[in-house]
């Protein structure tokens, strides 16, 4: 199969390789520590938990970082992307030790979330970093397969680090702190393993760096405002077109998200440790639909072309996950937790190769991470709207409806512009041919 042949040539190259190992050990320490927030904040016995709970969580955790967001944009594309990864990941090993201190001692939530805040900023540096940086260690021939690759496998990684938490929870030690403290560990590794990778390998190219932090930050919104303008340039457009598609999609995937923890936690278990068995179920389950979808991505996205493949996901998830999760039962909800999976990351693959081949090197840094802070704002106005929505026991066919009907928005949004893009390439194409034929 020519995907395995892609697969066996990537796999060959050692500085990918290398780069590969920092995102999965990095993304493992995410997974455990997500899981151990989840556990700490949704499925403590002592706590009743609420939709509007846990979108106020998610509010505390990822807005703020629609404030540096911006900001990060612009040092990545002037700080060594190694030595993000490096330091980036020792502060988070130093911070999520904190953050199982703080759960130990059952201090005040304000400086549970402050701990927790700070990590998920880091981590923002980190995985727009990665994405900005494979270019570098790739050729363009091989960036799809590589993207399908790479984030999937960050993504199972994270998958295996929640089912790690998991089984260190319910198996080993009954303790969030216990937990945390295996994501600190997995972020040092990450840390010595991004040392493997020399220091000027990952760019940006010298000559876009400025040596002094304060230069940097002084020239943020002229910065950005070249970054909009670049991504809003004729030649980018599919690449605005996908992020915005994708925004919606994560929009979606947050609804769902918030509907998952309160089904589990109330009405589909008896207990919160039944709850928490039957998420880490359902994680693993959507692991496996990140997983087909890096093996389908690649052939799709070639012969559809990376805006209709997202249409196709966007379309299957708007037919699909309302019929398996109307019923509010578990093994729908474990298909429809497939079917996210692989719908989602399935854009977002295709997604991040517009991207990738269409920004140029310069400007991928602060239009990752603009892309991130469009994630996070749309995740957590999902999470506003559910904790409007939701009941107590997480059934809610409003929710179910409105996310399907946004699903449906994107599939035919995406049609219609590759519709249109391809009328007007072909049209181009006819006209280069008869000025070709006149000259002849």
């Amino acid at each position: 199969m020519a995907v395995v042949r892609d697969l066996r040539a990537l796999l060959r190259v050692r500085d990918f390789r290398r780069l590969l190992g920092v995102r999965l050990l990095s993304q493992g320490a995410d997974g455990v520590y997500q899981v151990a927030l989840a556990a700490y904040v949704v499925f403590s016995p002592e706590k009743q938990t609420s939709a509007a709970a846990i979108a106020s969580a998610m509010a505390v955790l990822l807005l703020p970082y629609s404030l540096i967001g911006p900001f990060a944009g612009v040092l990545l594309d002037r700080w060594r992307r190694r030595q993000v990864f490096l330091h980036g990941n020792l502060l988070r090993a130093l911070l999520t030790a904190l953050t199982a201190a703080l759960m130990a001692s059952h201090v005040p939530g304000q400086l549970f979330y402050v701990s927790a805040l700070s990590v998920t900023a880091v981590n923002r540096f980190v995985l727009a970093g990665l994405s900005a940086a494979l270019p570098r260690v790739v050729d363009d021939g091989h960036l799809v397969i590589a993207n399908s690759l790479s984030p999937t496998a960050g993504t199972l990684a994270a998958t295996a680090g929640g089912g790690l938490a998991f089984v260190v929870r319910l198996l080993v030690s009954d303790s969030d702190a216990a937990v945390v403290l295996l994501g600190s560990v997995l972020y040092l590794c990450a840390a010595l393993t991004s040392l493997t990778l020399a220091p000027e390998l990952l760019g940006p190219e010298r000559a876009l760096l400025h040596p002094r932090l304060s230069t940097a930050l002084a020239g943020t919104a002229r910065a950005l405002t070249a970054a909009v303008r670049h991504l809003a340039a004729p030649p980018r457009r599919e690449a605005a077109r996908a992020l915005a598609a994708m925004t919606l999609m994560r929009f979606c995937y947050g609804a769902l998200t918030v509907m998952l923890l309160m089904l589990c936690r109330y009405a589909l278990s008896s207990t919160p440790g039944d709850g928490l068995r039957l998420l880490g179920l359902a994680l693993g389950v959507s692991g496996a639909g990140f997983f087909a979808a890096a093996v389908v991505t690649p052939w799709s996205a070639d012969r559809l072309g990376p805006g209709r493949w997202i249409a196709v996901c966007a379309a299957a998830a708007a037919l699909l996950e309302p019929a398996l999760g109307l019923p509010f039962t578990t093994v729908p909800l474990l298909a429809s937790a497939f079917v996210l999976g692989l719908t989602t990351q399935g854009a977002k693959i295709a997604t991040d190769t517009v991207v990738q081949s269409s920004v140029e090197d310069g400007f991928r840094g602060r239009i990752f991470s603009l892309y991130d802070v469009a994630f996070n704002v749309a995740f957590v106005g999902a999470a506003a709207v559910s904790a409007l929505v939701l009941p107590s026991d997480g059934r809610s066919v409003v929710l179910v409806s409105t996310v399907a009907f946004t699903y449906a928005a994107v599939a035919i949004g995406m049609t219609r512009f590759e519709l249109r893009r391809g009328s007007h390439e072909r049209h181009n194409n006819s006209s280069r041919g008869g000025v070709v034929s006149e000259g002849g």
